[in-house]
This record gives structure tokens, sequence and C-alpha cells, in this order.
């Protein structure tokens, strides 16, 4: 049972140093989750709703549930919003819970913003969850002390009627999420919040009155471990759906549409196929996606919101 403890604490060390952060496939709709600046680029008040479910078929996969909300105040420079999300991974579970504040600077053309973040995030191990053959077993008495640690991010973002930039840094405390006393030797472990760096990317290119190219990026960098990148083809459809595919440079592709079902509301799904070592293990991982805007300071700008 030992061995098979500390095989596990491997795997889920090398989860927290690789993949700190929770995945989404609609990245592009979700980017208060990667950039606190982000806050109030909309200029209306808009919420989102997401749920992910990570290949499916794998027992305790992935399962990542998110909502934000944010928007710009009556000063034009001002934004703020809030992001709260739920990761669980097997016995696992990660909470945390940010708001974001934003200062922008207005050109004639586009905006400059600035955003700062910061909320707490929590880190469990249910032990009873493994199942453990020898229930007794010393390695699972009282080994994991849980704790909640604050959290602080940056962001700069850049945005006009027909692209974005943005660059970030996440978990900028790079606190100790979990210590682990081994009752053998009474030696303990940590697990250590690394920085998370992002940059992301897009545009809108109209190739006619009906359909508009929306193509985006998103790249994302952690120390010990290879930098990915998310890269979307998608293509808006008389104002009313959006269809594209996602390559991700970890092995999987996402399909994905969008339907903007009336002026304020719209509804998402992803499918992503895996290419990597897990293909044979599962079937796909899913999402879905709701979006709600409202325009409260009666500006009736809700024609670029549905771009990004």
């Amino acid at each position: 049972m030992k061995k098979g403890i500390i095989f596990f604490l491997l795997i889920i060390s090398s989860a927290v140093y690789a993949q700190q952060d929770p995945l989404f496939t609609h990245y592009m709709f979700n980017k208060l989750a990667f950039n606190p600046a982000y806050a109030g680029s909309k200029e209306i008040f808009s919420m989102e709703l997401l749920n992910r479910f990570q290949w499916i078929g794998i027992d305790r996969a992935p399962r990542t549930i998110s909502f934000t909300a944010h928007t710009q105040l009556k000063n034009p420079h001002l934004g703020i919003g809030l992001y709260a999300y739920r990761d669980a991974v097997g016995p696992t579970v990660d909470y945390g819970a940010i708001g974001s504040f934003a200062y922008r600077i207005l050109f004639s053309e586009s905006k400059l913003c600035f955003g700062v973040a910061a909320g707490f995030k929590r880190f469990d191990i249910d032990w009873d969850a493994l199942d453990a053959k020898d229930p007794g077993d010393r390695e699972l008495t009282n080994n994991v002390n849980n704790k909640i640690v604050p959290d602080v991010d940056f962001g700069i973002y850049y945005y006009g009627s027909r692209f974005y930039a943005g660059l970030s840094s996440k978990h900028l405390l790079q606190n100790q999420m979990v210590s682990s006393t081994s009752p053998a030797d009474n030696k303990t472990s940590f697990t250590k919040l690394l920085m998370n760096f992002y940059g992301m990317g897009g545009g809108t290119i109209p190739f006619s009155d009906n359909v508009v190219f929306l193509p985006s990026l998103l790249v994302k960098y952690v120390a010990n471990a290879p930098a990915q990148a998310d890269i979307n083809a998608s293509f808006l459809l008389h104002d009313v759906v959006i269809l594209g595919a996602t390559y991700r440079t970890n092995m999987a592709i996402g399909l994905l549409i969008e339907v903007n079902i009336t002026k304020n509301l719209s509804m998402g799904y992803s499918y992503d196929i895996w290419f990597n070592s897990l293909k044979a293990y599962n079937s796909g991982s899913h999402e879905i996606r709701i979006g709600y805007d409202i325009d409260l300071f009666d500006k009736t700008r809700m024609l670029t919101p549905r771009y990004f």
C-alpha cells in the first residue's frame, strides 16, 4: 500500500507542476480565467458558466466547473470581475475564487488595460476515496494537511474593435499548497504553487457580410513543464453560429460550436479528441458553456462582445 501511495503522490505532484490551472477549450470566451486585465473589456456586464468533463471513460477523470462575471463601471477607465472554480481530479479537489480590478487607458481606436487579482486557493485530498485495501494503513492516517492560501495575479490586455492581445502571470505568491507527513519517518514534503505565464491573441477578419474569421491563440508556460499552445480557427456565420477547431500541442484537437440564442444569451459545446498515450483509455472530453450579457449602462454595444 505504501508503494501505491508514493506512486499516487508522484502523479499528483507531476500534475500540480505541469497543469496547475484548469484547462478550457472555450478559452477565447473565458479570458478572465487567465488574465485579470480582461475585466470590463466587453464594456457590458457579462457572466459565464462552464462545465468540463475530461477523459470520458477514465474513472475519476478531471471535471471542472467555473464561473466568471465582469463589467465595466460607470467610469470607463475601470473594470471589475470575479472568477471562481472547482477542479476535481481523482481524490483531489482544487477550489479557488479571485476578484479582479482593471484600469484602462483609452485611445481613440483601442484600449490598454492593466489588471490585478487577489483571492484564495484551496487544495484537498480525500484519502477515503482511494478505496484502500488496508483501511488501517498508517500511511493514510493524518497524511495530508490541507489549507487555504492567498493567490495574486497580474495581467496586461490590449484590444481594439478587430483584435486583442494579452500577457499575464498567475500565482505570483508561489505558496505551498499541501503538506504530507509520513508516519514512518515523520518527514514532511510540500507541493508548491508555481507561477503560470500566459500569452493570448486573436482578431476578426471579415470574409463577407455573413462570414467572419476568428483566429485565436493561447500559450501557457510553467516551470518544469513544456510550453503548451492552443491554436483556434473559428468562423462566425450570420452573427449567430460560431464553428471552430482547436489544436492543442499536447496532442489534442477540439471541435467547437457556439450559438447566439438571443442578443444576450449564448451557449457553446466542444468535444476534444486526444492523440497522446491516454487515447486508448478515454472517449474524449466534453465542455458546455452558457454566457449571458447585460447592457447595464445602456451603451448599446452588443456586436463586438460576440467576437471576443
